[in-house]
């Protein structure tokens, strides 16, 4: 991902900023997207990528699942930022685009047809502070490197050409509670996962 500056006009795109509003699903935080590995379950696209900065960490991956709501998972995870892997900033992009790829693979039929929803309009994330998986106001324009919105795009082009295909990243040591996660871990959807009450430490 090239980290360059867009400009976006405000009246010829869309935006979300929450959860909330006809594009709300969209955001890594929004609900009703499960994304299961390994047989666990994880509730949002944003709770699978705090959980991956921790992948020799399973007790704080396993606190990080336990959490309610993204937000709290996230500021947990905060909590332990010292234990983030040594490679967070050259590998974060991919771990990104792998989220929401799995989120899209694993939920098909309602997250495309939010996507497909979009039409054609250039996709941002709004943030007040956040300039690179989002973009910022100013003067009308939207103005950041907006990752997620860009990842966004690309998939809905993706679904378009019905040449969506989940990949793995090229990322060592991806793991979620200890074991590795390749493509088999993902392809399933158990109606029973482990129930992430369960204690496993």
């Amino acid at each position: 991902m090239s980290l360059s500056i867009r400009h976006y006009k405000s009246s010829e795109c869309v935006t979300f900023k929450s959860t909330k509003g006809e594009f709300g699903a969209l955001s890594n935080m929004a609900p009703n997207f499960p994304i299961y590995i390994n047989q666990t379950k994880l509730k949002t696209s944003e709770a699978l990528y705090q959980a991956l900065r921790f992948p020799n960490h399973p007790e704080i991956q396993h606190q990080i699942i336990l959490h309610r709501s993204p937000i709290s998972a996230k500021k947990y995870g905060r909590e332990h930022i010292d234990l983030t892997r040594a490679d967070w900033n050259q590998v974060r992009f991919k771990i990104m685009r792998f989220c929401i790829e799995l989120k899209l693979f694993q939920n098909f039929d309602r997250f495309s047809e939010v996507l497909l929803s979009t039409g054609d309009y250039p996709i941002v994330e709004y943030s007040d502070k956040d300039k690179v998986w989002g973009a910022t106001f100013q003067n009308g324009y939207y103005i950041g490197t907006n990752a997620l919105g860009r990842y966004l795009m690309e998939l809905r082009e993706k679904v378009k050409s019905k040449k969506f295909e989940l990949t793995m990243p090229d990322v060592l040591d991806m793991k979620i509670l200890n074991q590795l996660i390749d493509i088999h871990s993902v392809s399933s959807y158990p109606e029973n996962s482990i129930l992430e009450q369960t204690k496993l430490f």
